[in-house]
């Protein structure tokens, strides 16, 4: 029964998804906060470039199912929240989970609820709070059908990155996406690896589990362009991408830009066209 949410998850020309990840205000993070200062606004200028479905908070989901209709993309409900994503690591770092999260995102008529699995050099109760987490909702999710997104996270030290820097190390990312496998994830929302080339280790790593990529970081338009592109060649079922999306000088224009490719194939090339259109 989780299919038929994952119908409405994932994209029925192309069987791929984009999530447009809007959920950062959760970390209390000031520097997450660019772009998404006007949640309303955010939320209606990606709504109306229509992905498939935007990753928001339980504080914050109203902006996008308030929205009439039946045609706004789909709730992907973000179930947890941390602290480590500074330039150093709390005295007492955690990831914590909401509340019944899954009857919070059977109301919310969620397609998707997403939770983190941190790699995090220095803290290892961060990793065991979350398969504490995952352990808790595996057995909810299925009672209620409710696909799990796990998104096995690699960090490098916080000292060095300024933290939530992704550490693209193939022989890190394989192991801990392997683990959200055997942990009973129904997608996986992983980091791109150094070598992207690569990346197909991570796809067949998971199996028959849907392999997400994110996005990381804010990069220029054109890297991140080139970067999609290898991943979908690698055999990625799609893509959540947040910060290069709401913090873009045009989310409209790169979100069109970002379906197009995904959906329908389209080359580096065709998608700077579309950002360079009024």
């Amino acid at each position: 029964m989780k299919q038929y949410r994952l119908n409405r998850l994932m994209n029925p020309a192309s069987g791929k998804c984009f999530d447009v990840a809007i959920d950062h205000g959760f970390f209390n993070e000031a520097g997450f906060l660019k772009g998404i200062e006007r949640m309303q606004e955010a939320v209606e200028t990606v709504v109306a470039a229509a992905p498939d479905a935007i990753q928001l908070t339980a504080g914050q989901l109203h902006h996008l199912q308030q929205i009439p209709g039946k045609g706004k993309p789909a709730l992907v409900l973000r179930t947890d929240v941390a602290n480590v994503y500074g330039r150093e690591l709390p005295a007492t770092a955690f990831s914590k989970m909401i509340e019944e999260p899954v009857l919070q995102a059977v109301r919310a008529d969620a397609v998707c609820m997403c939770v983190n699995l941190f790699s995090i050099p220095g803290a290892p109760e961060v990793t065991a709070q979350c398969i504490d987490n995952i352990l808790k909702l595996k057995v909810a999710a299925d009672h209620y059908a409710m696909p799990m997104m796990v998104e096995p996270l690699v960090f490098r030290p916080n000292s060095e990155a300024g933290g939530y820097m992704v550490d693209g190390d193939l022989d890190k990312i394989v192991p801990l996406v392997r683990q959200a496998v055997e942990l009973g994830a129904d997608i996986i929302k992983a980091d791109p690896c150094d070598d992207l080339e690569q990346y197909h280790k991570v796809i067949e790593t998971a199996g028959r589990v849907p392999v997400l990529v994110r996005g990381g970081g804010k990069a220029a338009d054109e890297t991140i362009l080139k970067r999609t592109r290898i991943l979908l060649d690698q055999g990625i079922a799609g893509i959540v991408y947040g910060r290069n999306i709401i913090q873009h000088a045009f989310p409209d224009r790169i979100t069109r830009a970002l379906m197009g490719m995904v959906h329908e194939n389209y080359t580096v090339e065709a998608c700077m066209a579309v950002l360079k259109s009024a």
